[in-house]
Formats: C-alpha cells, sequence, structure tokens
C-alpha cells in the first residue's frame, strides 16, 4: 500500500450534506448582501420632483413679497436619509407639488451650501429635516421638524392661511 493509499483510507468519507450546507449558507449570504444594497439605494433614492425649488433665500425673499405669498423652508443635507424619504414619498406627489408651486415660495436650503450656516443659526434650527412656514418677510408661522407624512404636511400647507391671517396684525 502506497502512502497515499494509507492517507486516502484515513481520510473521513466526504459527506454528502456538507456540500448542501455551504451551498445554501453561501447563497443566503449573497441574498442578504442584494436585499441590503437594494435597502441602501432604496434609503438614499430622490426621485426629480416638480417643485419650484429656489436656491437663494434673497431672491426667494423679493419673490414671496412680490407676489405676497409664504415662503416654505426646506432644511435639507444630502446625508440626511429622512430627508430624502420625504422628497421621495412627499415632494415627489404631484398633487404635493402642485399645491406647494400655488401657495407658496419654496426654498431647498442644504446644509452643506456656503452660507447655509447663518441661515441655520437664523431660524435655530439643529438638524434635518426640517420645516419652516414664513410669512413674506421672514418671521415663521408654523414649522415641523423631523420627516412628515403625505397627510400631515399637505394638512400643515392646508391651513396656513387661518394661521398666517391669525398672525398677522
Amino acid at each position: 500500500m502506497t502512502p497515499a493509499d494509507k492517507n486516502a483510507a484515513h481520510s473521513a468519507p466526504a459527506r454528502p450534506g456538507k456540500s448542501w450546507a455551504k451551498r445554501f449558507w453561501r447563497a443566503f449570504w449573497i441574498a442578504f448582501l442584494a436585499a441590503s444594497l437594494a435597502y441602501a439605494w432604496y434609503s438614499f433614492y430622490a426621485p426629480a420632483n416638480d417643485v419650484a425649488w429656489a436656491d437663494d433665500l434673497d431672491a426667494a425673499r423679493s419673490a414671496a413679497v412680490a407676489a405676497d405669498r409664504p415662503m416654505m423652508l426646506f432644511f435639507t443635507a444630502s446625508w440626511c436619509s429622512p430627508c430624502r424619504i420625504m422628497k421621495r414619498e412627499v415632494f415627489a406627489d404631484g398633487a404635493v407639488a402642485r399645491a406647494i408651486n400655488a401657495g407658496v415660495v419654496p426654498v431647498m436650503i442644504h446644509a452643506e451650501e456656503p452660507g447655509a450656516d447663518a441661515v441655520f443659526e437664523h431660524y435655530q434650527v439643529g438638524g434635518t429635516p426640517v420645516t419652516i412656514f414664513t410669512d413674506p418677510q421672514g418671521a415663521v408661522i408654523d414649522y415641523g421638524v423631523g420627516r412628515m407624512a403625505k397627510a400631515e404636511f399637505l394638512a400643515m400647507l392646508g391651513g396656513l392661511d387661518a394661521r398666517r391671517a391669525a398672525s398677522s396684525p
């Protein structure tokens, strides 16, 4: 008997269940990785919307004064997952976009933009997302902190005229 034959005789016989278990766990972890990557992508996906966002607060304030419409300030950041969810679930909705464009001058304020710190400090915004409704001069009428559902946002937007009338002298 050769040494190779002795090693073959002493090695354990192949177990058919072990190769099945390896295939199962390999498939499980590949599926888990794919699902995790899909969820991560979905968490940060924010489709385009039809809201006429202004990027410049001063220009938006001038437009709000000229149209005598309140402003909506949406404080956001590129790394903010709740902001992206709100952009996807609220602002991307056609009815919401039409209501925003008809009722307010919307301004998106990105935390990473130069000069945003002063606006964050002025309105005492400590995190994102924050939605603030102001009169044309910039005085706060109403605000929402954190991610809002579509119904909650539309209710806040719908009650804006009544709160604006109540806050004016």
